[in-house]
Parts: structure tokens; sequence; C-alpha cells
């Protein structure tokens, strides 16, 4: 079970693994049509996991746009092993982790801006806007990412382990502590609310 739920203008364009190589594969011909398919069916988990990693919207929206560059240039080498969100993923981490780079360091937007802007993605729905602003404020960078690797794109614990270079066993404790760490943040906030 994921912990975001699909808006319904995202449950139209979800895609399977199979759907996504099979755009992929129509990119590397030089298919610009289903770019845009790929594109609305991952925008948000791209999206989602750049913003996991740079903590700036004006940033993950950089690397959205860059990573669509990138798999329009590189879908001709991408090689099928089942798994092609991970692939885009990838792409994802390395250029956010280039971002990060580039910058020193992410520049910070006030907080309350951040989030506002975060949040306010009309590709995400009530629950996922929810779930992203308690993952922004209360988790640190591994636990953050950790959930919206496999909260967004579904990937496994070890496919995540993998792709971060961390033992399986971390993976597990991080995601079990961040979980509690939301749940307990939404508890309180449904009783500020009251």
């Amino acid at each position: 079970m994921h912990l975001f739920g699909t808006t319904s203008t995202e449950q139209d364009f979800a895609q399977t693994p199979i759907q996504i190589e099979a755009c992929i594969k129509q990119i590397a011909s030089g298919d610009r049509a289903a770019l845009a398919e790929l594109y609305a069916g991952s925008r948000s988990a791209v999206y989602g996991f750049a913003l996991s990693i740079v903590k700036n919207s004006k940033d993950a929206e950089d690397v959205l746009q860059d990573t669509f560059l990138k798999i329009w240039s590189a879908a001709e080498g991408y090689q099928s092993m089942g798994k092609p969100m991970a692939w885009i993923l990838t792409i994802v981490r390395n250029l956010a982790t280039s971002k990060l780079r580039e910058r020193g360091k992410t520049v910070e937007m006030p907080e309350d801006e951040q989030l506002y802007d975060a949040t306010h993605d009309p590709s995400f729905g009530i629950e996922q806007r929810v779930v992203l602003e308690a993952a922004m404020r209360e988790l640190g960078n591994d636990e953050r990412q950790i959930v919206m690797l496999h909260a967004i794109s579904g990937l496994k614990h070890i496919e995540i382990a993998r792709m971060l270079s961390m033992p399986l066993s971390t993976v597990l404790s991080k995601y079990s502590r961040a979980l509690r760490k939301l749940q307990r943040a939404l508890e309180e906030g449904k009783h500020e609310k009251k």
C-alpha cells in the first residue's frame, strides 16, 4: 500500500512499468508524444523526489525539467531491467545532487514560502499535500528520500537501499522511524485543529 493516493488527474495517467518502458522506447525513436505521456504519468513522482533532495521548490522544478530533457537525450541507451521508474529516479537523484553541488548547498526559502510552493502544486492531491508538508517539516534528509521513494514510486526497500547505497537494515529502520514521525505530526495537527 502506498502512502500517497492518486489524484483523479494522475489516475488517468498512471503507468505500469511496461507502459513506462514502452514510452522510453518511443522516446528513443524521437516520439515527443511519448515524452509528454511519460511526463504526465511520472511528473509528481519526479518532482516529489527532487524536492525531497533539494528542499526548494524552484530547484525541484529545475530538476523536474532537466530530468525529462535527460530522458529525451538518454532514452536510446536505456537498458530494460523491468524497473524503468528506478532508472528515472536515478536520473533525478543525480541531477538533484549536481544541483546541490552547483549551489554549494540548497538555497533555502523561508519555510512558509517553501511549503506553500511545494504543497500547492496542482498535481498533488489533498493527502499528498498533507504528507509532503509533514515530510518536509519533520523528516531528515535520508528519511525524507526513503519515504518519497517508497511512497511516490512504489520502490521496494531493497531497491531503495541499492539506489541510496545503504544497508537494507538502515533503510528499514529509517523508514519505520520516518513513518512514526509523520504519524505523530499528523496526529498533532489533528489535535491542534480541534
